[in-house]
């Protein structure tokens, strides 16, 4: 039983340590697939419920199965997986930054709703997702992909909402659960369009990115929610 529970762990851990690294050095690969790898298996930890959703249901007392039937995604919180994939690269990025940015405000305003430990490995995976993204941004934009830059329909973000209006503390605790599993049905959809980026290129040798990065190519700031962690006056390399 140990060794069973060891194997599970491992990977988990590895990708807590991935985000870590990420956050902490601040630096883009260069590499297209290897950013493309970091991007899916990051976003394959944050579709988890069990990082987020599960402990905030254990923590408002909410895993009555009754209770739960209300604890459902709200109409707009985030965009379906099928508009995502009609998105180009770039747009798909963009949706990315502002949704996860509209994350990382609720995760700070549920800071008394969830266990601290919960609540700050959450902030830590959008922020080393965010990181990525920006990355992945400024290597797309150096590339000849031309579904890089394709011009779209306006993509599907969500703007930052309006207030919620006053309402019952329970009934709050439900909007909250319904918006955490929005998210992470979110990820687990990002996730698919990730993936569906490395089997096009597997397919087809004339995308191929260039090193945007050592070009000088021009920064995308990341949401703004998202610090880059360098050193003031130092860009990232």
């Amino acid at each position: 039983m140990r060794a069973q529970r060891m194997q599970r762990t491992l990977p988990s851990l590895v990708l807590r340590l991935l985000f870590l690294c990420t956050v902490a050095t601040g630096k883009c690969s260069g590499k297209y697939h290897e950013l493309l790898l970091q991007l899916q298996r990051q976003a394959d930890l944050m579709q988890d419920p069990s990082t987020l959703l599960d402990p905030y249901i254990r923590f408002q007392g909410l895993e009555s199965p009754k209770l739960q039937e209300h604890c459902r995604e709200h109409p707009g919180d985030f965009p379906s997986e099928d508009a995502l994939w009609r998105l180009s690269r770039q747009d798909f990025l963009r949706t990315l930054n502002v949704t996860l940015g509209l994350v990382l405000r609720m995760l700070s305003a549920l800071k008394q709703d969830l266990p601290e430990a919960a609540q700050q490995q959450a902030e830590m995976n959008v922020r080393g997702f965010g990181n990525n993204i920006h990355c992945m941004a400024q290597l797309l934009r150096g590339s000849l992909d031309p579904e890089a830059a394709e011009p779209t329909q306006p993509g599907p973000g969500p703007t930052l909402p309006p207030p919620l209006p006053p309402m019952p503390p329970f009934q709050r605790k439900l909007r909250n659960c319904g918006f955490l599993r929005g998210y992470h049905r979110f990820m687990r959809a990002a996730g698919q369009v990730l993936r569906g980026w490395g089997e096009r290129r597997g397919r087809s040798r004339r995308h191929s990115p260039r090193r945007a990065l050592q070009r000088g190519a021009r920064r995308t700031r990341p949401f703004p929610e998202v610090r880059r962690l360098t050193p003031r006056g130092q860009l990232p390399r």
